[in-house]
């Protein structure tokens, strides 16, 4: 077995769901880990006192399954490997290859004592269908590429490098784990990341989605890589690729619209963006229109647009969403009047407002950073983020702090 890539954030995600009645779903882009994940959970259970017997492990996209097409012969090829006594651990990686496969699973919930882990890389996996088969009995571990803390880590650095150098690198090459092997090459690791895209396009996106052009899909992908951080609507895009001839309007504005609504809920779902929707702050309502949209790693971008350092400020904004998403906090853009803050992050004990800007240096920067917060009549924290690194930490109560601090806390 290859040299694993401890994650152990998420492995101690699935210890702490371990032994629960729900279904573990493991949800992420191909080639994030998701794989590594459960090889070491199986690894855990071993060291634990669970012997291999009560473990069926199983990556359905490899030919050593090819016979198992659907629920019934996966069915009857697990029945076959659960013990009669004591718990057995199902562990299915890309499941989605198997037609119906939510059918078989809930079998072996009823009839077996069972744990089961499941993996993929398409948010079928979460669909109205699953949901209403298994509704309630499920619980959704979302995966994302490599944090900073994690990519330091993972990656061997000179001691000359300084913790900015690094960052750089991190903004750069991203987080998907693979490009260790070339060593920040960057024809390479561009090459990688390509093969990687490739994939998810054509296994997770084209195959799934009858009659979608790869052509028009490409089209959207590069102008959400360009507009990250921005606010637009499917509208906007439509609008905006019709005027460029890339897509037909044919019987008019309403036909641009719906085909980029349903290209992007294709790259929603094969989870390479995240869509992040927009909170009246003073009004306490979500609003239905315009919202921004972050890719799930900056290689992507790079690798699709090349890295342009004048998009530095979006940059950043895209990877403290990435950074606020994995400390579980459920994100959205705040409005507050006319002015916009970047982040509004929630748990259920706790609330946050971010700003997100290079720089605090200048009064005029300063302004277009703290305005938006001070309007903000509640008391929960606001913090502004930026790569600056000087001794004022708070402006009248609002935070000052490092982003790489931040996020290597």
């Amino acid at each position: 077995m290859a040299r694993l890539i401890n994650r152990p954030e998420y492995v101690t995600q699935l210890i702490q769901h371990k032994d629960v009645d729900l279904i573990k779903i493991v949800t992420g882009i191909r080639r994030c880990g998701k794989s590594s994940l459960l090889d070491l959970f199986h690894q855990y259970l071993n060291d634990t006192g669970v012997d291999d017997s009560h473990i069926v492990h199983m990556n359905l996209e490899s030919l050593r399954y090819r016979h198992i097409t659907d629920e019934f012969s996966l069915y009857d090829y697990v029945r076959e490997r659960i013990q009669n006594t004591g718990k057995t651990y199902l562990m299915f990686d890309e499941i989605q290859a198997v037609a119906h496969w939510e059918k078989a699973i809930e079998s072996f919930r009823i009839d077996f004592d069972v744990d089961i882990y499941i993996t993929g890389s398409n948010a079928y996996l979460l669909s109205t269908e699953f949901s209403t088969l298994l509704s309630g009995r499920t619980v959704e571990i979302r995966m994302l590429p490599l944090s900073f803390k994690e990519f330091l880590s993972f990656y061997t650095f000179a001691p000359s490098v300084s913790i900015d150098e690094k960052f750089q690198k991190y903004v750069q090459f991203g987080g998907m784990h693979i490009l260790r092997e070339y060593h920040f090459h960057e024809a390479r690791s561009h090459q990688a990341l390509e093969s990687i895209y490739t994939t998810v396009v054509f296994r997770d996106i084209l195959q799934r989605n009858t009659g979608a052009d790869a052509g028009t899909l490409q089209k959207i992908v590069l102008f959400l890589c360009s507009t990250i951080g921005s606010i637009t609507s499917p509208n906007n895009i439509g609008n905006s690729l019709s005027h460029e001839g890339m897509i037909q309007k044919n019987k008019g504005q309403q036909i641009a619209c719906k085909t980029v609504e349903k290209y992007i809920s294709m790259l929603h779902n094969a989870f390479i963006f995240f869509s992040v929707g927009r909170y009246d702050i003073k009004g306490k309502q979500i609003l239905k229109t315009l919202g921004k949209n972050y890719i799930t790693d900056m290689g992507f971008r790079n690798m699709l647009l090349g890295y342009r350092d004048a998009d530095r400020g979006h940059i950043l904004k895209n990877i403290v969403y990435l950074e606020l998403l994995r400390r579980d906090y459920r994100v959205c853009i705040g409005k507050v009047g006319e002015t916009e803050v970047d982040f509004v992050a929630e748990k259920p004990n706790d609330k946050l407002y971010i700003q997100v800007t290079e720089s605090m240096q200048t009064p005029e920067i300063r302004q277009r950073a703290l305005r938006p917060l001070r309007m903000i009549p509640d008391h929960y924290e606001k913090i502004v983020l930026s790569l600056d690194r000087n001794f004022i930490n708070s402006y009248d109560g609002i935070r000052s702090l490092n982003l790489i601090d931040w996020l290597l806390k």
